[in-house]
């Protein structure tokens, strides 16, 4: 049997997480990973210690594999440009996902492309800020183009004063002001494509944020409105096809009743995404699956949700230290919960896990009871339900 060798730069969860995908499809999946003790190590049979900012370990990987895919974005565009010279399948490739790692080049494109933008602006120092500030209305949203993710690398700017005390972030070149966007809840579009153009989405989904960090997934988003969910949809996908992008993106949105099609964009990633991991139990294909199959050009699956309704928990480090010890609580309370653990040393404010639960549509209250209950209980280690 000649089946191909996948290879993930990163060993986040994200990677651990394509495992169980490749071997049910009969691939091999390596990763070059951080360290001998991050997350996917304990479920790849073939991890590679290296660091992908160092040219030469990205070769001496890339080299031994069929096709190279991403756990992260944080691979220097200019490495990926030399391994794409020397003949390295690279999926996606440096130039989609250059819109990924630098937010200041993905809002050009969205404008370039005529998507819904929030007003923006690439700013030099706190002179252009206060202008910015000032024409668009106070407060805005100073960005890192670069390397910020959950909540990092974001500040929010009260007025001109505030403005003028951020000179300390400007240190490392221009970054992105944004409008502080009025938006009702905040939306995510998934869809995956191949390198030969064929494309699915996934539903609208509502991403529930707490201290900037993903919380909670409805799936298919309650009560959007058809005609925007076919819009965001639409929008994803153009954004997939203009872009050239290969594999898992996630768009990230703001629901925006009453401006353009009724929503924003906010951010991509080209990857699989907290936002898409209720696929995993909730959708006929899950997009671990769905990513390496697009990343081989080969057919992608079926997008439709199980069920019908499904709801994905995020738990972060917490009170309980011991996970293992809660699963016989957190499963006979919940036995139809799935519960996926990242295989991460507990620490607080850390993603070390999530649950899903599926069911029908009407069940979305009752699915989010579920999900909560069976991730409060490993987080904490006790029954919330049960406490005086």
């Amino acid at each position: 049997m000649d089946f191909p060798i996948i290879g993930v730069i990163g060993g986040g969860q994200l990677a651990r997480m394509m495992a169980p995908a490749a071997t049910a499809l009969g691939f091999e999946l390596r990763v070059l990973a951080e360290g001998p003790d991050v997350s996917a190590v304990a479920a790849v049979a073939n991890a590679t210690v290296g660091d992908y900012r160092n040219f030469a370990d990205l070769a001496d990987f890339a080299a031994e594999v069929d096709v190279v895919t991403f756990d992260h974005e944080h691979v220097p565009g200019e490495h990926l440009r030399a391994l794409v010279e020397k003949g390295i399948n690279v999926q996606p490739g440096p130039a989609a996902l250059i819109h990924a790692q630098d937010k200041l080049v993905m809002r050009a494109a969205v404008e370039r492309l005529g998507l819904p933008n929030p007003r923006w602006a690439e700013v030099s120092d706190p002179g252009e800020l206060v202008s910015f500030g000032s024409s668009t209305g106070w407060p805005v949203i100073l960005k890192t183009p670069r390397g910020g993710y959950d909540g990092k690398g974001v500040r929010i700017v009260a007025d001109a004063e505030a403005a003028l005390d951020c000179a300390d972030w400007f240190g490392s070149g221009p970054l992105l002001a944004e409008e502080k966007v009025p938006f009702r809840r905040e939306l995510s579009a998934l869809v995956a494509r191949t390198p030969s153009g064929e494309s699915r989405a996934w539903p609208i989904v509502e991403s529930i944020q707490v201290d900037g960090v993903c919380d909670e997934v409805l799936a298919p988003a309650p009560d959007l409105d058809p005609a925007v969910a076919e819009a965001a949809a639409a929008a994803a996908l153009r954004l997939a096809g203009e872009l050239d992008v290969t594999g898992v993106m996630a768009v990230e949105l703001f629901e925006t009743p009453g401006r353009g099609p009724g929503f924003l964009i906010n951010e991509l990633a080209m990857r699989p995404h907290n936002s898409g991991h209720w696929t995993m139990d909730g959708s006929v294909t899950g997009q671990f699956e769905q990513h390496l199959r697009a990343v081989l050009d080969l057919p992608l699956g079926a997008t439709s949700l199980l069920g019908g309704a499904a709801v994905m928990k995020n738990f972060l480090g917490g009170g309980n230290s011991d996970l293992f010890a809660a699963y016989p609580l957190a499963l006979a309370a919940e036995p139809a919960a799935k519960v996926h653990t990242y295989g991460k040393s507990v620490r607080p404010g850390r993603k070390i896990g999530h649950v899903n639960a599926v069911g029908s549509a009407d069940d979305i209250p009752a699915l989010r009871r579920s999900a909560g209950r069976a991730a409060a209980i490993i987080r904490d280690g006790r029954d919330p339900l049960k406490e005086n």
